[in-house]
């Protein structure tokens, strides 16, 4: 059994919805517990940001998948006070746990790959194991299930043009089956990674 939570700051919308369809990957597989930890605005106090009670809640996951929309080409600021403001890399609290990220923008490309990237760094830093998208886009086999539409590998990416009516978000089908997919990668990959640390883990040919 495994725990992965899925830590993120949406805008609009769209990376909630891609943070509820990551879980729902997650959740598929037997035996995982998932939780979805929303930074929002509000827990950041004269520019810092502090809720313990969801740093409680990484500190005992074994996956935090870490979400967040791209915007001028970077990760979020209220997302990025979050990362900021975690107590973990200094302890290295978070180490050996897995990692994963996700990001969605309103084009195309709109750098969401420097987002990607700042984010595993930020994992790295932290001695996490980083989980990539396993997905090859879905055209290269004539499918239109859009799967990996936007050819990303480091970790999910998202699109939706921007609608400035008001209307509620809709997260492209393809990118939420691809957040999907990558949950439950995570969640099988957890549940895996948690067996071997309690059987031991035994190299070939030892004896």
């Amino acid at each position: 059994m495994a725990t992965i939570a899925i830590v993120y700051f949406s805008g609009a919308g769209h990376t909630h919805l891609m943070a509820e369809a990551v879980a729902q990957g997650a959740s598929s597989v037997v035996g995982s517990q998932v939780e979805l930890l929303r930074i929002t605005g509000e827990q950041i106090v004269n520019g810092r940001w502090k809720d313990q009670a969801i740093l409680e809640r990484l500190a005992e996951a074994d996956a935090i998948v870490f979400g967040t929309p791209t915007y001028v080409g970077g990760v979020a600021a209220q997302f990025k006070a979050f990362l900021d403001g975690s107590d973990a890399w200094i302890t290295q609290k978070w180490k050996d746990k897995l990692a994963g990220g996700f990001t969605h923008s309103s084009t195309l490309s709109g750098d969401k790959q420097g987002t990607l990237l700042y984010l595993s760094i930020f994992a790295a830093q932290h001695s996490m194991i980083w989980m990539s998208v396993n997905d090859l886009p879905s055209h290269y086999f004539g499918k239109e299930d859009g799967i990996n539409r936007l050819g990303s590998f480091i970790g999910v990416m998202g699109q939706s043009p921007m609608d400035m009516s008001g209307a509620a978000p809709v997260l492209e089908a393809g990118d939420r089956l691809t957040a999907e997919n990558y949950g439950r990668r995570i969640a099988e990959a957890a549940d895996r990674w948690n067996h071997q640390r309690a059987t031991g883990f035994k190299l070939v040919g030892s004896r």
